[in-house]
């Protein structure tokens, strides 16, 4: 059938992933480090990837295309959601930091879990928090990240090219339900982290909340950017 669809630049798109996570039908994917309609049957035509583009990779069309499913886009978000319940890996714990040893650099990891889709809205452990907003990527870059940005603060961890969803949303519940002190954002410099970097002062602006906001950029050899 001839039906309004969705057609992506691969020349301009710079693979940032922010089309992906825009995307509430699962159509597109990364592929290559580009974005591709992988699932036209998953797109409804209705665009919702296309403001998020920061390239005008995304346009739309009129051509042959399968009908929009519905029910398999139904069907695999259930089953999305699903896989994530009653996972033992998401159960809220409390960690104490350890203490250092002769030689040792101790993990200063305060709660569990720590990926930004399973963290709670609220937890004890918010309370009063410094929060760090942290690429995954980071952390295995950046050689002294325990000691020099993890130390004193709660953890939220994610990666907006590889996560489904828009993170912008539960961080503006988060930042509203929680009484925090101050939020740090550690990102790569890398183009697609500028998505995490974004979406944190989205939900600052959108919780209603003066929290103060420090963003850190490391390199891909592991310096921090000035």
């Amino acid at each position: 059938m001839i039906r309004r669809i969705i057609e992506i630049d691969r020349e301009k798109c710079n693979g940032c992933g922010l089309c992906v996570t825009a995307c509430h039908e699962g159509a597109i994917a990364l592929i290559g480090g580009k974005a591709y309609l992988a699932r036209e049957h998953y797109c409804d035509g209705l665009g919702d990837c296309l403001p998020g583009c920061p390239t005008g990779a995304i346009t739309f069309v009129e051509r042959e295309a399968p009908a929009y499913d519905e029910a398999a886009v139904r069907k695999a978000k259930a089953e999305k959601a699903a896989a994530h319940q009653g996972c033992p890996g998401s159960r809220t714990q409390k960690l104490a930091p350890q203490a250092p040893t002769q030689g040792s650099c101790p993990s200063q990891l305060r709660q569990w879990p720590v990926q930004i889709k399973l963290v709670p809205v609220q937890a004890p452990w918010f309370d009063g928090a410094h929060v760090l907003i942290a690429a995954d990527c980071t952390a295995y870059a950046y050689g002294d990240f325990h000691r020099d940005f993890l130390r004193g603060k709660i953890l939220l961890v994610g990666c907006p090219k590889l996560d489904q969803g828009d993170y912008s949303e539960k961080l503006t519940k988060i930042f509203a339900s929680n009484s925090l002190a101050s939020v740090t954002v550690l990102r790569m410099e890398v183009p697609c982290c500028g998505g995490l970097e974004r979406a944190v002062k989205a939900a600052i602006a959108a919780s209603g909340k003066e929290l103060p906001c420090q963003v850190t950029t490391i390199t891909t050899d592991g310096k921090i950017k000035e």
